[in-house]
């Protein structure tokens, strides 16, 4: 019987959470809207109990929950509806709270911080969402703890900077990585020389499950930062060293973000967290590492490499195909 359930599991970070259960031999619940989609990322493992859900189904939100102890909640929304997030969270939990669930751990970003103050960031930044989609997650979070405080769950969120790895689409470098494989330009959002910090997927799950595990990990925020201080420009640089080419490279800042926006709808919604590219939030994660030890960071270079090497896969399948 499953005790531990990944809402939103289709994605890269419940997959990346699904293969560190399963390395420990664990017994899991992916649940998610499309069957399909669950089968097939989940459907050989006989580990995973799949399980589908419609938010808009009270009754279907309760059963997805039942039985279960410990919830991590991963559940994305369509960018240009952010609006979505709250909603979709004020369902999971009425239906949690029904089922008995005991604890539930949010994936959270750092939108709801807005501008940081000082860099890096720790988890007692004031929380000052000046963004749309800064508001929206911060609400999402407000929910979280209310339903901790009226109903006596454990709750926790840990957050996340970008994230790039195989297989992540929504990414940054996503662009620039096809390019580097199959050539072409890499479209880039700039400025791309400003500090950034990137984690690399498959590093996500195994600390979620030593997360989950630590008492004394509830109740609170968590930050997970990338390994080290980086920049966009370098890694593409780093790119250029593995395949001994260089790159073409578009680089579109705010102003083209706005005009490609009149035709590429995802384009537009890139405006207002565009500060991000100039006023970076960079994570401090001493407080996670003091809390449940050493955290492996897969080096940038060799996380370049693994993505790379996925992409020379996928184009080749392709190919043959």
């Amino acid at each position: 019987m499953s005790t531990i359930a990944l809402f939103g599991a289709a994605g890269v970070i419940g997959q990346s959470v699904a293969s560190a259960l399963r390395d420990a031999g664990r017994r899991y619940r992916v649940v998610g809207r499309s069957q399909a989609s669950l089968r097939r990322g989940f459907g050989h493992d006989p580990l995973a109990e799949i399980v589908t859900w419609n938010p808009d189904d009270p009754v279907s939100v309760q059963a997805a929950a039942t039985g279960i102890e410990t919830l991590v909640y991963m559940v994305g929304v369509d960018y240009a509806h952010f609006e979505l997030h709250p909603l979709v969270m004020r369902q999971m939990l009425d239906g949690a709270v029904a089922a008995g669930v005991k604890r539930i751990l949010l994936i959270g970003t750092v939108y709801p911080y807005g501008l940081p103050r000082a860099n890096p960031v720790r988890e007692d930044h004031p929380c000052e969402p000046h963004t749309f989609k800064g508001r929206m997650r911060k609400a999402q979070e407000d929910l979280l703890w209310q339903a901790a405080a009226d109903h006596g769950i454990e709750a926790a969120i840990l957050r996340l900077p970008d994230f790039y790895g195989p297989g992540v689409e929504a990414s940054f470098l996503h662009r620039a990585a096809v390019a580097a494989v199959q050539g072409g330009t890499a479209d880039l959002v700039g400025p791309i020389e400003t500090p950034h910090e990137f984690v690399f997927v498959p590093d996500v799950g195994p600390v979620v499950t030593r997360l989950i595990d630590t008492p004394a990990a509830w109740g609170r925020s968590w930050h997970l930062a990338g390994a080290g201080v980086t920049s966009q420009l370098a890694l593409v640089q780093e790119m250029e060293r593995q395949t001994g080419r260089p790159l073409k490279r578009r680089v579109a800042g705010k102003t083209m973000l706005r005009v490609m926006g009149w035709f590429v709808p995802f384009m537009r919604e890139l405006v207002e967290m565009h500060y991000l590219q100039t006023d970076p939030v960079l994570m401090d994660d001493s407080a996670l590492q003091a809390l449940i030890g050493p955290i492996h960071k897969t080096p940038y270079a060799e996380g370049v490499r693994q993505m790379l090497t996925a992409h020379r896969e996928a184009s080749a399948l392709a190919e043959s195909a």
